[in-house]
């Protein structure tokens, strides 16, 4: 006989025996399923470990250094309250990338 509700199952219910086919099978699956989704982030993690971490070129590590300036100097610009009308990130970083590419060059 099938239950249509779920009844939570006592301790005294599993130490007498007295659950039904069903209901075991169901709560095995749903350990084995427990047990194996606690498992995946440290097999995930392992695999991630494994992997050699990639060098930059020098052209990446240059646009990353120029990332950070820019950064910085966007960050003072706002806290100061000397920037331009209007003037936003996308725009900052295109005009001080351009800058800080230029005095590169000279």
């Amino acid at each position: 006989m099938l239950r249509s509700t779920f009844h939570p199952i006592t301790k005294a219910q599993i130490e007498a025996g007295n659950l039904h086919m069903t209901t075991r099978y169901i709560h095995l699956a749903l350990a084995a399923a427990l047990t194996l989704a606690a498992g995946s982030p440290a097999l995930a993690q392992d695999a991630k470990e494994a992997k050699p971490a990639k060098t930059m070129s020098a052209a990446q590590s240059a646009l990353r250094d120029r990332q950070k300036a820019c950064g910085a100097e966007w960050k003072a610009v706002k806290a100061s309250g000397k920037a331009e009308a209007g003037m936003k990130w996308p725009k900052f970083w295109s005009a001080c990338n351009t800058r800080m590419k230029a005095d590169k060059k000279a």
